[in-house]
C-alpha cells in the first residue's frame, strides 16, 4: 500500500494542506532577506581618503572642499576622486592645471576614508572600513554566512530525519532569530562574522524542513503547485526586502527588521503537523494516525477515518527495517543512490552558483541599487508561474534543462554587450535572473521527489550543503573581475551549461508516487 492511497481517501489537498502551506509561507518570508542581506548591509558607498587631519597645519584654510580634494587626491579616468589613493604631498599646481594630470607620487589612504551617506546611513563597509585592500573582507561576510548555511543544511537534514521535521523547524526558528538579532549588536568585524555564521547555520533549517513537510503532506496531482507556492514565498520576501531596505538604511536596524517576522512564525508553529510519512517510516504509527485523523477532520472527510487503522498504516513501508536510524552514509551505500546523490549534488551546486552569481551583482549596471534588486525579485513571479505550467506539460527534467541553458545564454549575451549600454545589460541580466530563479524553483520540488522518504531530509540536507558551497564561492568569483572584467560572467555561464547537462541524466518524476524506501530507488532502475 502507498501513502498516496491514504491521502486520496482523506483529500490530499484540502484545508489541512493549505494550512501547512500558509504556515510555511510565513516562516520562509525572512529567508530571502537574510540570504540577500549583504547586497545592502555590505554595500560600498562612494568614498575617498580622509584628508581632514591635514587641516591641522592650516594648509587648506583658504581652499574650498572641492579644491582640497583636487590637490590631495588623484582623479580617476571618469573624473571622480580616487577611492584608495592620495598624493604623498599636496599638489597645489593642480589648482591652475585644467587637465588635472600629474605624475606625483601617490600612497594608500593614511587616515581612513570619508563615505557618501546619501544612499546608506551606515553599512558594514563604512563601519569597519572594508574597502580597498580590505575589499576581500567585505565579500567574505557573505561567504562566511553561506558556509554556515552549508553546514547547517547537513546538520538539520540529518537531525530532521532522526528526530522529526516539526521539532527541528522550531529549533531553526528560535535559534536563527536569536543569532540574527545578536549580530545586529556586534561591536567588531570578527564578532559579526561569527554571529552571521551561526545565523546561517540555524536559519537554513527553515527552508529544507518546511519544503519537505509541504511535499510529504500533499497528493501527486498537487505537488507541483505546493513546490511553486513555497518558491513564491521567496519571491514575495525578496520583493518586500527591497522596499524594507529602501526605508531602513542603517545596517543594524535592517537586520532586526527582516528578522522580526520569525516571531509570527514561532507563534504559528503550534499548528504545524509532523510528517505522517516520516512517522510511519519510523514506526510511530499511533502518532501518524492522530495527524491523519486531524487531516481528515479538517478536510471534512470523516467518513474515511475508519480506514486509518494502525494495521493498515503498517503496510505502507514493509521492505526495510523499522526504527532503523538513517544517516548520510545511506546516500552512498547502494549503487543507484550513489548515482542520484552525485548528480543532484552537481546540479544543486550549478543552480545555486548561477542564481546567486546573478543576484549578488546588482551594482555594476549604473542603475539604482534598490530598483535593480526590486526588478530582480519581481521577475521571479512570471518565471515561477511559467514553471507551474511547464512542470505539467513537459515535466521536471526538461524544465530543469531548459531554464539552465536559457540562463547560460543570457550570461553569454551580457559578456559581449558593451558596458556603455547599462540598460541593455540590466534587461538581459534580469531575464537571466528569471530563468535561474525558475531553475531553482524546479530543483527544490524535483529533488524532494527523487529521494525516498526514509532519507529525504538527509538528501535535501546534503543537496543544500553542496548548493551553499556554490553560494559561498559566488562572491569570491565576483572578485575575479580584477583579473578580467568578464571572467565572473564566463564562469557562471559555464556552470549553468554544466548544470543543464547533468540535469539531462536524471529520471522524470511527473505523475509518479514518491519513493518511500531505498529499495524503491534501487528497484526502479
Amino acid at each position: 500500500m502507498k501513502f498516496e492511497n491514504v491521502l486520496a481517501d482523506i483529500n490530499g489537498f484540502g484545508r489541512f494542506q493549505k494550512m501547512i502551506i500558509v504556515i510555511s509561507f510565513i516562516g520562509r518570508f525572512t529567508l530571502p532577506c537574510h540570504f540577500m542581506l549583504n547586497n545592502f548591509i555590505a554595500a560600498v558607498p562612494s568614498h575617498h581618503c580622509d584628508i581632514s587631519s591635514l587641516d591641522n597645519g592650516g594648509i587648506f584654510m583658504n581652499l574650498s572642499q572641492t579644491e582640497r580634494l583636487l590637490v590631495t587626491i588623484p582623479v580617476q579616468q571618469d573624473g571622480t576622486p580616487s577611492s584608495c589613493q592620495m598624493f604623498q604631498e599636496p599638489q597645489y599646481h593642480l589648482l591652475f592645471n585644467t587637465s588635472h594630470i600629474t605624475d606625483a607620487q601617490t600612497v594608500p589612504c593614511q587616515n581612513g576614508w570619508v563615505y557618501d551617506n546619501t544612499t546608506f546611513k551606515s553599512t558594514l563597509t563604512s563601519e569597519w572600513d572594508l574597502v580597498c585592500d580590505r575589499r576581500g573582507k567585505n565579500k567574505a561576510t557573505a561567504t562566511i554566512f553561506f558556509v554556515g548555511v552549508m553546514f547547517g543544511a547537513m546538520a538539520f537534514g540529518s537531525l530532521s530525519d532522526r528526530y522529526g521535521r516539526r521539532i527541528m523547524l522550531l529549533v531553526s526558528y528560535v535559534s536563527g532569530m536569536v543569532f540574527a538579532v545578536a549580530s545586529a549588536f556586534s561591536t567588531s568585524y570578527v564578532m559579526f562574522t561569527v554571529l552571521r555564521f551561526l545565523t546561517g547555520f540555524c536559519i537554513t533549517g527553515i527552508v529544507i524542513v518546511s519544503a519537505v513537510l509541504s511535499v510529504e503532506w500533499v497528493d501527486i496531482e498537487h505537488r507541483k503547485i505546493v513546490g511553486v507556492i513555497d518558491s513564491l514565498s521567496w519571491t514575495f520576501g525578496n520583493t518586500a526586502f527591497s522596499l524594507i531596505a529602501y526605508f531602513v538604511n542603517d545596517w543594524r536596524r535592517l537586520i532586526i527588521s527582516v528578522t522580526l517576522p520569525l516571531i509570527l512564525a514561532i507563534f504559528t508553529w503550534r499548528w504545524m503537523p509532523e510528517s505522517a510519512r516520516w512517522l510511519i517510516a519510523n514506526g510511530k504509527l499511533e502518532q501518524a494516525q492522530m495527524y491523519l485523523k486531524n487531516c481528515a477532520n479538517m478536510n471534512r472527510t470523516e467518513e474515511s477515518i475508519h480506514t486509518l487503522e494502525t494495521e493498515t498504516l503498517s503496510t505502507i513501508v514493509t521492505t526495510e527495517k523499522r526504527d532503523r536510524t538513517y544517516s548520510y552514509l545511506d546516500l552512498i551505500r547502494t549503487p543507484e543512490m550513489r548515482k542520484l546523490a552525485l548528480r543532484t549534488g552537481i546540479l544543486w551546486f550549478c543552480v545555486a552558483t548561477t542564481f546567486y552569481g546573478i543576484s549578488f551583482k546588482i551594482t555594476g549596471f549604473g542603475l539604482n541599487i534598490y530598483l535593480t534588486h526590486f526588478t530582480y525579485a519581481l521577475i521571479e513571479l512570471p518565471a515561477k508561474l511559467a514553471v507551474l505550467y511547464l512542470l505539467e506539460k513537459i515535466g521536471r527534467r526538461h524544465t530543469m534543462v531548459g531554464t539552465l541553458l536559457l540562463a547560460a545564454i543570457c550570461l553569454g549575451i551580457n559578456i559581449v554587450i558593451p558596458k556603455e549600454m547599462p540598460v541593455a545589460t540590466t534587461v538581459v541580466a534580469i531575464i537571466g535572473k528569471g530563468f535561474s530563479s525558475a531553475s531553482f524553483a524546479t530543483l527544490v520540488l524535483y529533488s524532494s521527489e527523487l529521494y525516498p522518504t526514509v532519507v529525504r531530509q538527509n538528501g535535501m540536507g546534503y543537496n543544500s550543503f553542496i548548493a551553499r558551497f556554490g553560494v559561498a564561492v559566488a562572491p569570491m568569483i565576483l572578485l575575479l573581475d580584477e583579473v578580467w572584467t568578464e571572467l565572473p560572467q564566463v564562469i557562471f555561464c559555464f556552470v549553468a551549461v554544466l548544470g543543464g547537462i547533468v540535469a539531462r541524466t536524471l529520471s522524470e518524476t511527473r505523475n509518479r508516487c514518491l519513493p518511500e524506501t531505498i529499495e524503491d530507488i534501487e528497484q526502479k532502475q
